[in-house]
């Protein structure tokens, strides 16, 4: 690295630069981080910002910024410098992060209590009932302690003064500590010295005085108190931070369909039974809480969450209708309202604000729009920041008649220019920069964390920072005046007590999506092998063939998986619909549309499955987006489409944990293919005697037994060894016997391990029918009399399979089976 390293910093002294002083000089609480850039060789660097990148990739951080076309898999982007904060200026800014949180809580207090503050006319009523963040519903709510506002957080910029103002108020369900955290994991790892000499402040005591104040308020009645992190679900932007937090703190990361309501009490479902939460940490906005009293088209909520609320018998962090704060028309009052509630100025003011509601605001926001910045009144509004100067000829006029028309949802604030702060891009450029700080209630004051997340404008000379628009991120780095104290919430060495050694208290949700995983995989590899047995055959003349191939189509219809067809049709038209039948995902039963299934499952479960399990399932999705057109080409993506599918079997056999979830990714499978099987050999058992035997050359193809049959008996296929391989051989893992098998053994042992009653009326009956089948029957010459009684053998086989796979549901993922129609196993 040269040595003016930061002497080649584009510095400009007309504003606020966090690194360097008004005359280019490094500030003090930066000098030694300085100093070690400049005598830090370049591929050092290079080496420290790779290591960053990669472990942003090997961690999976991620944010989906709207519109990006890498969705829900864009990297998070960080930073690998880190914003310094001196410990005097920081302790300023935490007493009045402390003082505005404690003064948010107040104010939801008296809005959804007394509402003094709109007698009294510190707040016009138009800012509070005029918008939707209000929630009539809560109003006379209660929450334990008095909490309002658990968890609160602020955006704050430095002007050119060197001055920090409050720019937004974040109270609905502040997110970006998960990210602050994951930045500061990463970052102290690139500069382990400085992190360490530089007497950073750990972050781990604020995590760790949430989870006790959490246990501390939640209305437990003498139980262990259970505390759940509600999420959207994955397609939310910040997904990610929501799994990351609930695993640091302990807590299960649940979303609405996970939980129940019944008798105002919040419950948990697990594969266990229905587990009492007692604490909901909601990253979920207020109007999709609860469809019965808030918004009834979300499906994301829980039905009757508001009653437990006002029953007082779950704690909601934070507070529904907590979002009515966020609205940047309420700064210009809040100084009085300071006063008022809390009897002490306002610590730290917020970006000078005019609501245009008020007529003198509206009248100065006209004179010197320029000079301002127009944004709307409530968070609900779909609009973008404007600056004033920027507007020319007809925006300028179109937007004043905006403000004229509307002028209570627009409010101006002062452009403040932001400070700018040093990011690494080969060299060092500056770039706008501002901070979000977070506090959390404990007690009757708010802890604030001793750190924050550093937001970056994306590209020099932007003014506006977001996150959502392809912002950077920053570990900020609060120093202390001495060595600090590492703590963390991840014990140091585990003992016996620590060691987990089953899936307790697995949701249900994750149990049902790996129950469908593994019906779904078994559908894809059933239906490819299938195709791939018709396709060879459609475009054949030999008679015997033609007539094989209609009883082929007819269990592909008879599964789904193709529509309308007949051998009679033309060849070519067959082909088709074989070939759309593997490839059209709009179809229903096709191979795609069923693959597409399974990656959603699969997606749900991302957590629980290995790298090369996913590649997997990724290899799978690129196979079918291939262009076919021909039945070669047609056969060549089945063998990879199989290839695939026997690695997705080999890695739930060979490289899952046997946990609960595990044994319902089998269940599923098994289920399926019971079901699959069944309707599969019923085919030919009901086809005339003379067409009968033509089949079973594909039956045995289609489940996967033919190897076996030729190397058992070296012949052509006949009806007893073909019946005996894949009906009644238990050693056949292509078979009914040894579904059957299987699905006793994993529901006994779930039945035991889970406390829930077996299934035995439904299963045990068929296991003793299939082995005690008399299949010297079929040695006689006519034998339709003994193919009668495996049809409804079958038939009842495919009924078992369907009933247990709504039985596992209402059992272990509705919770809706009544007691009385089962008993337990011994």
């Amino acid at each position: 690295m040269p040595a003016g390293l930061i002497e080649s910093y584009p510095f400009s002294a007309n504003r606020y630069d966090e690194m360097l002083s008004s005359r280019g000089e490094a500030r003090e609480h930066w000098a030694p981080f300085a100093e070690r850039l400049e005598n830090f060789p370049d591929e050092a660097l290079i080496r420290r910002a790779e290591f960053v990148r990669n472990s942003i990739e090997s961690d999976g951080v991620s944010y989906n910024v709207y519109a990006d076309p890498k969705g829900t898999k864009r990297p998070w982007e960080l930073d690998m410098l880190p914003l310094i904060v001196g410990p005097e200026e920081w302790a300023t800014l935490s007493a009045s992060i402390s003082q505005r949180a404690r003064l948010m809580n107040a104010i939801l207090a008296d809005l959804y209590g007394p509402q003094t503050l709109l007698s009294e006319g510190l707040i016009p009523p138009a800012l509070v009932f005029g918008q939707h963040g209000f929630k009539w519903p809560a109003r006379g709510v209660q929450p334990p302690g008095n909490v309002w506002l658990f968890s609160y957080a602020a955006d704050l910029a430095r002007a050119p003064d060197g001055r920090w103002w409050v720019i937004a108020d974040r109270t609905q369900g502040p997110s970006g500590a998960g990210y602050a955290l994951q930045n500061r994991i990463i970052v102290s790892r690139a500069f382990p010295d400085a992190f360490r000499e530089l007497h950073v402040n750990p972050l781990a005591s604020y995590f760790r005085s949430m989870q006790d104040s959490l246990a501390r308020l939640a209305p437990a009645d003498g139980d262990v108190p259970l505390t759940v992190l509600l999420t959207p679900g994955p397609y939310n932007e910040t997904y990610f931070e929501h799994a990351f937090l609930a695993r640091y703190l302990g807590f299960p990361l649940v979303e609405g369909q996970d939980l129940t309501v019944r008798d105002n009490t919040v419950f948990l479902k697990t594969l266990r039974g229905l587990r009492r939460v007692h604490t909901i940490l909601r990253r979920l906005d207020d109007d999709f809480c609860d469809p019965l009293e808030l918004r009834a088209d979300s499906a994301l909520g829980i039905p009757g969450l508001l009653g437990a609320i006002r029953a007082g018998r779950v704690l909601m962090a934070n507070a529904l209708g907590s979002g009515v704060l966020e609205s940047g028309a309420l700064f210009g009052f809040l100084p009085a309202i300071c006063q008022r509630l809390l009897g002490e100025p306002l610590a730290m003011p917020s970006v000078a604000s005019w609501w245009c509601g008020e007529a003198p605001a509206l009248e100065y926001v006209l004179e010197h729009l320029d000079e301002l910045v127009i944004k709307p009144a409530f968070p609900s509004m779909r609009m973008e920041a404007v600056f004033g100067h920027e507007l020319k000829g007809d925006s300028r006029r179109r937007m004043i008649e905006r403000i004229l028309a509307q002028p209570h949802a627009y409010v101006a604030q002062e452009w403040v220019r932001l400070s700018q702060a040093p990011v690494w891009n080969r060299r060092l450029l500056p770039r706008s920069v501002g901070i979000r700080v977070f506090a959390s209630a404990t007690g009757d004051d708010y802890t604030v964390m001793p750190g924050a997340l550093g937001r970056v404008a994306p590209r020099a000379g932007m003014e506006v920072i977001s996150m959502q628009r392809g912002g950077l991120s920053k570990d900020t780095w609060i120093r202390a005046d001495a060595p600090v104290v590492r703590t963390s919430l991840l014990k140091r060495r585990l003992g016996v007590i620590d060691l987990v050694c089953g899936g307790a208290d697995i949701p249900s949700r994750l149990g049902e999506n790996l129950f469908w995983m593994g019906r779904y995989a078994e559908r894809v590899e059933a239906s490819a092998r299938l195709i791939r047995a018709a396709l060879p055959r459609a475009s054949s003349t030999d008679a015997d063939t033609v007539q094989s191939l209609a009883g082929l189509l007819e269990a592909a219809r008879g599964l789904g998986v193709l529509g309308d067809i007949d051998a009679d049709d033309r060849p070519e038209n067959i082909e088709a619909e074989l070939i759309a039948a593997l490839l059209d995902d709009k179809q229903p039963g096709s191979v795609a549309s069923n693959l597409r299934a399974l990656s959603f499952s699969a997606s749900q479960v991302r957590e629980r499955l290995s790298s090369d399990n996913w590649h997997a399932l990724n290899r799978l999705e690129q196979l079918l987006s291939e262009q076919v057109t021909s039945t070669d080409q047609a056969l060549s993506a089945i063998d990879r489409v199989m290839q695939s599918c026997i690695s997705l079997a080999g890695f739930a056999m060979d490289d899952m944990t046997r946990d609960e979830g595990w044994r319902f990714l089998i269940l599923g499978r098994r289920i399926e293919r019971l079901e699959g099987l069944a309707g599969l050999i019923s085919v030919p058992m009901s086809a005339e005697p003379e067409v009968r035997e033509r089949m079973f050359e594909w039956l045995l193809e289609a489940v996967n037994s033919i190897v076996t049959y030729r190397a058992r008996y070296r012949r052509v296929p006949e009806l007893l060894p073909v019946l005996h391989l894949i009906v009644f051989d238990r050693t056949n893992p292509h078979s009914v016997g040894f579904q059957v098998d299987v699905l006793q053994k994993y529901l006994a042992r779930s039945s035991r391990e889970l406390g829930h009653p077996y299934p035995s009326l439904m299963i045990d009956p068929l296991a003793r029918r299939l082995e005690n089948f008399d299949l010297t029957r079929f040695e006689a010459e006519d034998c339709e009399l003994a193919l009668g009684t495996l049809r409804t053998l079958l038939a009842e086989s495919m009924s078992v399979a369907q009933n247990l796979s709504d039985e596992v549901h209402r059992r272990y993922f509705t919770h809706t089976l009544r007691p009385m129609q089962l008993r337990r196993v011994a």
